[in-house]
């Protein structure tokens, strides 16, 4: 039986991370996840390229730009919805999982969903360092063992 699985190893890695500024006070706390765990499994500061964009729904584009350029080995996209009063946020939180997914499942290089979708800023704020970890910090993980894994499957 033949059975893979990837490394957290991230030495000679180029990481791309795209940042919606909006909510950026639960953004700002995932970037700063992503950023630490990625330096501790050995990714170059020099390796990291962060990129903001306006909101969630500008991730998709940018993610597939920056995918198609071949600047980076893997891509976390970062962003935080926040339920209102109205139906904008299903129309944000679906368009947003889905132009990602379509980027992560076609494009060159693994993408990481870390788009926080929940019903108020106190939940967001759980799972941007809070009593819910760090979902920045969970993608950086992500993101090196699906490198690893593309690579061991490509050979």
């Amino acid at each position: 039986m033949n059975e893979y699985l990837g490394a957290f190893a991230g030495k000679n890695r180029k990481i791309g991370i795209v940042v919606a500024k909006f909510n950026e006070l639960v953004t700002q706390k995932l970037l700063a996840g992503a950023q630490q765990t990625l330096l501790q499994a050995g990714v170059n500061a020099a390796d990291l390229l962060v990129i903001w964009v306006p909101g969630a729904f500008e991730l998709p584009r940018v993610v597939r730009l920056l995918s198609e350029s071949q600047r980076v080995a893997g891509i976390i996209a970062l962003g935080a919805v926040v339920r209102g009063e109205t139906s904008h946020y299903d129309y944000v939180c679906s368009e947003t999982a889905s132009g990602l997914a379509a980027v992560s499942l076609h494009g060159p290089v693994p993408v990481m969903f870390g788009v926080l979708t929940t019903d108020n800023l106190e939940q967001a704020l759980n799972r941007a360092g809070g009593k819910a970890g760090n979902k920045g910090s969970e993608c950086a993980l992500g993101v090196l063992e699906m490198i690893n894994l593309q690579e061991k499957l490509q050979q």
